[in-house]
């Protein structure tokens, strides 16, 4: 399994370090994993799942099929039609002071409207 993991992280293009802080995990807690030292606990493989949704959990464990789980095109578009940010109305008063954007790199970068 360990080498299935660093064949995901290699996909996603992201690091050890970087699927720790996303996991919320001890970064070494993964360096044991990708060595062979420690099996991942169902905490870690919860959190892989429910962070990286299109993992296949049986090619993970097993080696059986594919990376990615296979979507079906109605699955697709329910998916699309998802709304992820409905839209609010702003309280009388409220306005944004700043905008922070996060890059995969863990780097950001800080916008204020109202400069």
């Amino acid at each position: 399994m360990n080498r299935r993991l660093l064949q995901f992280l290699q996909a996603e293009n992201i690091t050890q370090t970087q699927l720790a802080d996303i996991l919320s995990v001890a970064r070494g807690s993964v360096s044991h994993i990708l060595a062979g030292r420690n099996r991942p606990g169902y905490d870690f493989l919860e959190s892989l799942l429910l962070h990286f949704p299109s993992l296949n959990l049986e090619w993970l464990m097993t080696g059986k099929g594919k990376m990615y789980k296979e979507t079906s095109p109605e699955q697709e578009e329910s998916a699309s039609q998802l709304d992820l940010f409905p839209p609010r109305t702003p309280s009388a008063g409220r306005r944004v002071e700043r905008i922070l954007v996060f890059y995969n790199d863990n780097t950001y970068q800080e916008f204020n409207p109202t400069e």
